[in-house]
């Protein structure tokens, strides 16, 4: 291995890894081409961005993706999260201290309570905001006028959301697709570049590998390699450096961490391969159910491993092959 000092040496200085204009964004080719048609589009009538709608796996650059559109479209950019909004009056706030021309940027979408949501219909389509104050016969209703605004939502379970909130994103609705390994490889390039670490080829394509086809994880893993790299007193992260990150997290060659394969063996082991309900397995492996659907589910159906029935999730052939390739392995873990 490489025997030289960190670039960076130790800096503990932690810089942002998002796209900052759609260059740097690598990917997502067809989003980009029609949001870029909608921004020039409203910039050149002068008005606010109509609502968007961002769907898709988490670690795909919906976030990123929100605060690039924001930057092109010169707005400031207010971020909340759909759990975050517990009441109409916290809802209320955020809209009522918005600019002509911003956009807010709700994240988990799909978790806003129903009540606040109904709220938001009105806000969205007419840009006014009903509110009851007070209770019981002296309650009365007043109607607020709310500046031109641009909601972007981002949500991992599109299919929670109600029809009419969905139909109310005029913008459109966009689903981000996982990367293609080149993309990977091209994000983490330009991550390694901004971390000011060196990685050769191979290193990168390593990490492209195992990462999920996901920007997030792929960063993450770079991230990992570069501290081992540092530990050891390594400069450029080869192949090897990598290779001994991935080992020490657990990371085997198809990206599947332990998680994933505790999934797998639960499947095969305790409920001889399905189906087995969803809660059942989160129960067997100690997983919080929107945990699985949205984060280690996805990228096992990609990879075939797993396979969702009406009686519920099943281990495939594939499965079982890939455990026993990995069992050695995963008891050293």
């Amino acid at each position: 291995m490489e025997n030289v000092k960190s670039k960076n040496e130790y800096a503990g200085l932690e810089t942002t890894l998002r796209p900052s204009s759609w260059p740097d964004y690598v990917g997502q080719e067809p989003i980009k081409r029609n949001l870029k048609i909608l921004i020039q589009a409203a910039q050149e009538r002068n008005e606010a961005l109509e609502h968007i709608l961002l769907h898709g796996p988490a670690g795909l650059g919906k976030t990123s993706l929100a605060h690039l559109i924001a930057k092109e479209m010169k707005s400031q950019i207010r971020v909340t999260s759909g759990p975050a909004i517990e009441r109409v009056g916290d809802l209320a706030s955020l809209l009522t201290n918005l600019s002509s021309g911003e956009i807010l940027f709700i994240d988990e979408v799909h978790r806003l309570n129903k009540t606040i949501e109904e709220v938001l219909y009105p806000a969205m389509e007419s840009r006014t905001l009903d509110i009851i104050i007070g209770k019981g016969p002296g309650a009365r209703s007043i109607q607020l006028e709310l500046p031109a605004f641009t909601l972007i939502a981002a949500t991992t379970r599109i299919a929670l959301l109600s029809n009419p909130l969905r139909s109310r994103f005029s913008g459109g609705t966009f689903r981000l697709e996982y990367y293609q390994p080149e993309e990977i490889e091209k994000i983490i390039a330009r991550s390694a570049k901004i971390l000011e670490v060196e990685i050769n080829k191979e290193a990168v394509g390593l990490i492209a590998q195992r990462s999920r086809f996901t920007p997030r994880i792929a960063n993450r893993l770079l991230k990992r390699a570069r501290d081992y790299a540092q530990v050891h007193k390594i400069t450029v992260i080869g192949e090897e450096v990598v290779a001994k990150t991935l080992e020490l997290l657990g990371v085997d060659h198809e990206g599947l961490e332990e998680t994933d394969r505790r999934i797998i063996r639960a499947l095969i082991e305790k409920f001889k391969g399905g189906p087995v309900g969803l809660n059942t397995l989160a129960a067997a492996t100690s997983e919080d159910i929107q945990t699985i659907e949205d984060v280690y589910e996805p990228y096992l159906l990609r990879l075939g491993l797993i396979e969702r029935t009406p009686r519920g999730r099943i281990a495939t052939t594939k499965a079982r092959e890939h455990l026993g390739q990995i069992q050695p392995q995963a008891k050293l873990l």
